[in-house]
């Protein structure tokens, strides 16, 4: 069901959903079409997620994405989008040099993607950034758990936070960046216990993906959502259409038709007699 007549959505909207109890709805959304669609749907939270490396430019992990990719795809759903608020993936080493590198190229995201707020992924390796970042104005929203772009020192996409060491380890990451100044955390591939036991502990909001139902929102990959990507989907995933398999039905039928010359129907003027040959004597003489 359309929301259309929601308010639109601030950064500071967000803690108070969180003290209401409201849930908080985020999707990915790599294009103006999409994100218009999604606006008008009441998502709360447009992620251009450095997740398009997979799903609209075909690479196996989002380490090739560059900055010049996520100012081009954010600034295309910042133009879709009227109510949501629009947060951008900072990519692989953009921020890890340091400060003043992540600063410079935050500020890219915000003045020529138009986002509204960036997402970085780490714990306390990452909080003077966030901090730098934070008090210079700029809203972040931190990643812990699986963190894909650390996907070769994870040994690939697995779930964190599996024992009582790693654990501790994630809270006191979460509690770091909240002293950073980070609006908001996505807690990502850990357990639920563990992702409830920080979203307790913190006054900001926890977004959540394959992180159980405790968190204080949601957030998945929207093309997995609507059945659109057909490479690896991950098990916490919900498709709730089959998008891929309609544009395949519909892009096969409109190529039978083509080549059948079903399409395009013939021109009224022909019907109408309508002398081409008179049309090309006068156009000859």
């Amino acid at each position: 069901m359309m929301q259309a007549a929601l308010k639109n959505i601030r950064v500071p909207d967000l803690a108070l959903m969180k003290e209401r109890g409201e849930r908080i709805v985020m999707l990915t959304a790599y294009d103006a079409t999409m994100a218009r669609l999604l606006d008008r749907a009441g998502i709360d939270l447009l992620l251009v997620g450095d997740s398009l490396g997979n799903v609209i430019l075909g690479l196996d992990t989002t380490i090739p994405v560059t900055l010049e990719a996520m100012i081009h795809h954010t600034r295309a759903v910042t133009c879709g989008a009227h109510r949501a608020l629009v947060i951008a993936d900072m990519p692989f080493m953009t921020y890890q040099v340091s400060t003043q590198q992540a600063l410079q190229n935050a500020t890219r995201l915000f003045q020529e993607g138009g986002a509204a707020a960036v997402k970085l992924e780490g714990g306390r390796p990452m909080a003077g950034t966030v901090r730098k970042l934070t008090t210079a104005g700029l809203p972040v929203m931190g990643h812990v758990g699986l963190t894909p772009q650390h996907v070769h020192r994870l040994g690939g996409m697995r779930r964190q936070a599996r024992d009582d060491k790693t654990a501790q380890e994630l809270i006191l990451d979460a509690i770091a960046l909240e002293d950073a100044g980070a609006f908001a955390i996505v807690l990502e591939a850990i357990p639920d216990a563990v992702a409830q036991a920080v979203t307790d502990r913190l006054k900001i909001p926890t977004i959540g993906i394959g992180a159980g139902p405790h968190c204080d929102g949601q957030v998945l990959v929207s093309y997995d959502v609507l059945g659109l990507f057909e490479g690896f989907a991950p098990p916490f995933a919900k498709q709730y259409a089959q998008l891929g398999q309609q544009i395949l039905a519909a892009a096969s039928r409109y190529a039978e038709d083509v080549r059948q010359v079903v399409f395009p129907p013939s021109d009224l003027s022909t019907r109408n007699g309508f002398d081409k040959h008179a049309m090309l004597k006068s156009m000859s003489s």
